[in-house]
């Protein structure tokens, strides 16, 4: 019976640590650069003629 005691208890500590989770603020690897360009657009730190300069550089050098 200890046994299934000490399975449950090292399933359940294994299950929090392994489980992946988001750390906020942490950027994700699905950011390619034409993410950040947008955001930056949509947060105002660049105008719309400088988004669409560096979306055609970025579009041409892929």
């Amino acid at each position: 019976m200890h046994f299934i005691w000490w399975f449950i208890w090292a399933s359940l500590i294994f299950w929090i640590f392994a489980t992946p989770y988001r750390i906020p603020g942490q950027r994700s690897k699905k950011d390619n650069p034409l993410e950040i360009l947008k955001k930056r657009l949509a947060n105002g730190q660049i105008s719309k003629e400088e988004y669409l300069e560096t979306k055609e550089l970025i579009e041409n050098k892929s």
